[in-house]
């Protein structure tokens, strides 16, 4: 009987080392598990090829510092001559399609390939818009959206062959809502709403995201470079009330945000695998805007934006 007793025990052996050889492999699997979770994204961290437009001062100039200084190859475009150790500066008229196509074929030429492209390009005409000269208006339109468009269509032949890519356009509370005074600017900037939904609607199958920036009033040389209908500060009509409203603008914009806020928001949209179609950059009274504009009636916004701009 001892013997029977001592075979049994000696068949259990095997049986009880496996026992003791499970805690080790759900440690290893709980070590895995927890490497997985806090080892660093190396894809998220790969050097990108970003070109940003209006690149020469505000937000274009702070977002391509920002990441150059992540380690990305950033390519500035303006209309006037930079010189950067960390940006590569071109110079261009975002309203030329031809030069537009030439230099981005140039720069995948040189990194062979573009990533990223943030459309950041803009500038305001204030005034009223009865008034608004032919000229006036071809500068706005064609700056602001235009500019935009002729870059989207110059990168996307080179983002669709490799399957992948992102473009920011950059909007604006005034591409929410009809702003006084800033009419052909708002249009502008609803266009390139239309514009960015429309586009990202017809390339995400091509693994290209697409997402546009709202931001709100920010103290940036947008102010002083701002161009004011002569005609209308003349009318006699028109005159008085946009000086009033343009006084509004103009402390309104020089007391905003500084751009190194809208450049950071931009830079995790970058970084962002799948990032959000709208992104209000804006303080709190303004993003409060955007989201009583929803649900207001069309008269209802239109009594409030008259009463703010005293029109």
């Amino acid at each position: 009987m001892a013997e029977r007793k001592k075979t049994k025990f000696k068949q259990k052996m095997p049986h009880e080392r496996e026992v003791k050889k499970r805690p080790k492999a759900k440690k290893f699997l709980a070590h895995s598990v927890k490497s997985s979770i806090f080892a660093p994204n190396f894809k998220s961290m790969e050097r990108q090829v970003i070109i940003i437009t209006g690149a020469s001062s505000g937000f274009g100039k702070a977002t391509a510092a920002m990441l150059a200084a992540k380690g990305n190859t950033v390519y500035g475009l303006c209309r006037r001559e930079m010189q950067d150790t960390d940006i590569k500066y071109r110079q261009c008229d975002v309203r030329d399609r031809s030069q537009i196509a030439a230099l981005v074929a140039d720069i995948v030429k040189e990194q062979g390939r573009v990533d990223v492209l943030i459309n950041n390009a803009g500038m305001g005409i204030g005034g009223a818009l009865e008034l608004a000269t032919e000229e006036e208006i071809d500068l706005q339109m064609g700056t602001n959206f235009m500019g935009c468009v002729n870059l989207c269509q110059a990168v996307l032949p080179y983002m669709r062959k490799a399957r992948k890519g992102k473009i920011i356009n950059l909007s604006s509370i005034g591409g929410v809502m009809g702003l006084p005074y800033q009419g052909f600017y708002s249009a502008s900037k609803f266009a390139i709403e239309g514009f960015t939904e429309a586009l990202s609607a017809e390339v995400t199958r091509f693994g290209i995201r697409v997402c546009m920036v709202e931001p709100g009033d920010f103290a940036t040389g947008f102010t002083g470079s701002r161009k004011n209908s002569e005609a209308t500060l003349n009318d006699p009509d028109y005159g008085p009330v946009f000086k009033n409203s343009l006084a509004i603008i103009e402390k309104e914009e020089n007391g905003g945000l500084q751009p190194e806020v809208l450049a950071r928001r931009i830079v995790k949209l970058v970084e962002k695998k799948r990032p959000p179609m709208r992104n209000v950059v804006a303080n709190l009274e303004q993003w409060l805007s955007t989201v009583i504009k929803r649900v207001l009636s069309g008269n209802q916004m239109v009594a409030i934006l008259r009463d703010y701009y005293k029109c």
